[in-house]
């Protein structure tokens, strides 16, 4: 008898897989003869195209330990270029660093202490270019970074002029 129910068992969680995979292959195929779906998949492919070379080498923001990877290589790299001259695409370097930062008002006040006041300058303008282009973009996070940013830092620039 306890046989018998192992069979049961066995049979009806076959007959169950069965008809779910039967369920998932019949409801993808209806979606994908959907018009809308069709729609959705090249608006959804034209947004990404749009907006793939600007947010290429940004990691995924819930990744912690690619987050933390990206932004020790970028610290890394811009103050190796800013050591050889190249402020600008230091300066680049250095703002990807701070808008994945976790808190970038302090990492500003260390970078404002290391960095000459010209290249500074430089660094605050591309953060300001920043919050512009996200403002045109509707991105939240880094108009919070840029609102950190703008309070921390305004009086530096001020200072600076």
């Amino acid at each position: 008898m306890l046989d018998m129910n192992k069979t049961a068992i066995g049979i009806a969680a076959g007959v169950a897989g069965t008809l779910f995979i039967g369920y998932c292959i019949y409801f993808d195929k209806k979606r994908r003869n959907d018009p809308e779906y069709k729609k959705k998949v090249r608006e959804r492919r034209r947004r990404s195209k749009k907006s793939g070379p600007s947010k290429a080498g940004i990691p995924n923001l819930n990744d912690h330990e690619a987050i933390e990877k990206y932004f020790l290589q970028e610290i890394q790299l811009g103050e190796t270029l800013i050591a050889r001259g190249d402020y600008e695409t230091g300066v680049e370097h250095l703002a990807n660093a701070i808008v994945v930062c976790g808190q970038p008002a302090r990492l500003l006040q260390v970078l404002q202490s290391s960095l000459p006041a010209q290249v500074f300058a430089m660094l605050i303008v591309k953060m300001q270019e920043f919050g512009n282009r996200a403002a045109e973009s509707n991105d939240v996070g880094v108009k919070m970074e840029t609102k950190i940013i703008d309070s921390s830092s305004v009086a530096g620039i001020d200072d600076l002029e």
